[in-house]
């Protein structure tokens, strides 16, 4: 049994390899949830549904989120009425997920019942377990004030300078049913190669989570999201930079230090072994560029041997 954690596009490519490399129903996988945002009164939960849509065959290969081949009618409709900005896209496929969610939310199911829902239907075998089901949206403190992690990452394109980051209502959440659990009954548990602050951050941040993966017998491995220092996806270089650390794997690496046994590495980035190894870690060198599936594959083939 193994559990990972996840965050959005670099985790799902990840977990699909890990799906092909072990039988999808031995893994467990807790999803980041403070990307999750409200729009048009509808509860959106992003990296649920990225790591959902790509482990059920239907995910938009191109861009990474939203389901392939989808069209956005209804937003065109309806920012025709509200003359408002399209800045988030929301395809007429998906919004069938966003609409039975908040519905489900709305009957006071909690958001985890509604994300095993969601998956069984669209046949996951795989358990998909939300970090909590508090609402605990991500606040990027910028130069030009206080965003919302989507407005900051698609609305303004990452341009603004961060000066910290705040997990809403985090003090109060606690881990959503079988988080806690899935890590201490593991055999192993993966860190997907996802941004450090605000995708595996908040996951980190809940209650018992991170204590959880000190505790617990199983080894624990990180993937570097960083490759020759940069990201492959999305804002982590960007964001370390902005917050005065090192842009670089070992900076991942001290990051998650104090519960992680494993750190997998980039070939483009083995002159950092070193270092990394004097945090008390086992460093394994590969290729961990997922460009097609058969990389993908070889990653979380590479990951599963690291652990024995």
């Amino acid at each position: 049994m193994i559990t990972a954690l996840a965050g959005g596009v670099g985790a799902s490519k990840f977990l699909e390899g890990l799906s092909r490399a072990m039988p999808p129903e031995n893994i467990s996988i807790i999803v980041n949830t403070g990307d999750d945002i409200k729009l048009f009164d509808l509860y959106i939960a992003p990296d649920l549904d990225i790591v959902t849509y790509t482990l059920a065959g239907i995910v938009n290969p191109v861009t990474g989120w939203g389901i392939k081949d989808d069209s956005f009618n209804c937003l065109v409709r309806l920012l025709n009425y509200t003359e408002g900005e399209r800045w988030f896209n929301l395809g007429d496929q998906d919004l069938a997920t966003h609409i039975f969610r908040t519905q489900m939310l709305r009957e006071g199911h909690p958001l985890s019942a509604v994300a095993d829902r969601v998956r069984t239907r669209l046949g996951v075998k795989s358990r998909i377990l939300p970090m909590t089901d508090t609402h605990t949206p991500t606040t990027i403190i910028t130069d030009q004030g206080s965003l919302h992690f989507q407005e900051y990452l698609i609305k303004h394109r990452t341009e603004p300078t961060v000066k910290a980051i705040r997990f809403e209502n985090i003090e109060s959440a606690q881990p959503a049913p079988g988080v806690i659990e899935s890590i201490l009954s593991a055999e192993a548990v993966i860190i997907c190669p996802s941004n450090p602050l605000i995708s595996i951050g908040p996951i980190l941040a809940v209650s018992q989570v991170r204590d959880s993966l000190k505790q617990t017998k199983a080894p624990v491995i990180a993937i570097s999201p960083l490759v020759g220092g940069a990201s492959l996806k999305g804002p982590t270089d960007r964001m370390l930079s902005d917050l005065r650390m090192e842009v670089s794997a070992e900076q991942v690496a001290r990051l998650y230090a104090d519960f992680l046994d494993v750190f997998v590495l980039d070939r483009q980035d083995e002159g950092a072994r070193a270092k990394i190894e004097a945090l008390g870690l086992k460093v394994i060198v590969t290729d961990t560029i997922m460009s097609d599936g058969d990389k993908k594959l070889a990653l979380a083939e590479t990951t599963l041997a690291a652990l024995n």
